[in-house]
């Protein structure tokens, strides 16, 4: 990742680092439900220590200014992604692996789905905060990724499809159930997607993606 968080205590005082860590958690987690519900202009520090339940001069010690903290919360939801799809092997399944990324995917948007919106809002506005993140490290990662996807295809372990495409339906599709999860609720006639329907979302995204891919999508286990 570019964009990394530095430590303020010494890695050897335990519990300087234990404390330091439980406030790192409650300052993220305000911050996310701050910038997801204000944006990034609207938020202040003062309401995020506030959410958080400390004083605001111990927010500004483990992040600087608001652009440090806004940048670690989209950190946060960038590594959850990525590390499930940098695990992708020439040498894997791919009906298993893709089967797991999807419902690995859809769990990050029915658990995370505040820092999702966070990082659409963001890309959507032309990503102004984030840009440098796009640069030719990301692009070596996204290449090796889709290479992985290729290797498959050169096997014949599945049907040859672009792979860049296909990640880009795999990220909007599973991205859905957080960034509109509003809607989509509202159009079952609910007032928010219970554990059930991410569920049937998965299920029904596996068999469409994987068949889509020559794939026979793999027998749930029990």
């Amino acid at each position: 990742m570019l964009f990394t968080l530095s430590s303020h205590q010494s890695s050897n005082d335990k519990s300087a680092g234990h404390i330091r860590q439980r406030n790192e958690t409650l300052i993220l987690e305000a911050a996310t439900y701050e910038f997801a519900t204000s944006g990034f202009k609207g938020a202040s520090m003062g309401n995020i220590a506030q959410r958080a339940g400390l004083p605001k001069a111990n927010v500004h010690y483990y992040f600087k200014n608001k652009i440090g903290l806004y940048i670690a919360v989209l950190t946060d939801v960038l590594e959850l992604w990525d590390s499930t799809l940098s695990t992708f092997s020439k040498d894997d399944d791919p009906a298993e692996r893709l089967a797991a990324y999807i419902k690995k995917k859809i769990e990050f948007s029915r658990d995370h789905s505040q820092a999702s919106r966070i990082f659409a809002i963001e890309i959507a506005s032309g990503a102004p905060n984030i840009i440098e993140y796009f640069g030719k490290d990301y692009q070596r990662w996204f290449k090796e990724r889709t290479d992985v996807i290729q290797s498959w295809i050169d096997q014949e372990k599945m049907q040859p499809i672009d792979p860049h495409h296909l990640l880009f339906l795999l990220w909007s599709s599973t991205q859905h159930y957080a960034d509109f999860s509003v809607q989509a609720a509202a159009a079952l006639g609910k007032k928010k997607l219970a554990q059930k329907d991410y569920q049937r979302a998965t299920d029904t995204l596996t068999q469409i993606i994987l068949q889509g891919c020559g794939l026979t999508p793999p027998k749930k286990k029990g």
